[in-house]
């Protein structure tokens, strides 16, 4: 749920009320009532107006800016792994396939007896 008075930008018009996509606006209140499609209420500063808006079509502009570092990081990837034709990397990013992370396991310490039974007390004592 978002903020009132947090900044969100327009990113859809699902329902064809005239919103000017790409442009920002700040809530100003939420539309609790359950009869209708409408998640907030916005204010667009530069139309000088108030709308009902449902919830997806509107984002807040962190997530935007993340998305758009994310897809500009890609294609920096992609274009080294194209120059220095690395196909393994490029079709690791052109099917979205994660990062193989090395698998590691847990290390098992080898306790003796005796400090086995001297941390088990000092759990009990706590």
């Amino acid at each position: 749920m978002l903020r009132l008075g947090q900044k969100v930008y327009f990113v859809g018009d699902s329902l064809e009320q005239g919103l000017p996509v790409e442009d920002y606006g700040y809530v100003i209140a939420y539309d609790r009532n359950a009869d209708n499609i409408f998640d907030y209420v916005v204010r667009i500063p530069k139309l000088n107006r108030h709308v009902l808006v449902p919830a997806a079509d509107i984002e807040r502009e962190e997530v935007l800016l993340e998305q758009e570092a994310d897809r500009v990081e890609r294609e920096a990837l992609i274009d080294f792994a194209l120059a220095t034709r690395n196909e393994e990397l490029f079709y690791r990013l052109m099917n979205g396939e994660p990062e193989a992370a090395p698998a590691e396991e847990p290390a098992k310490e080898i306790t003796s007896r005796d400090e086995f039974i001297k941390q088990i007390n000092l759990k009990a004592w706590i």
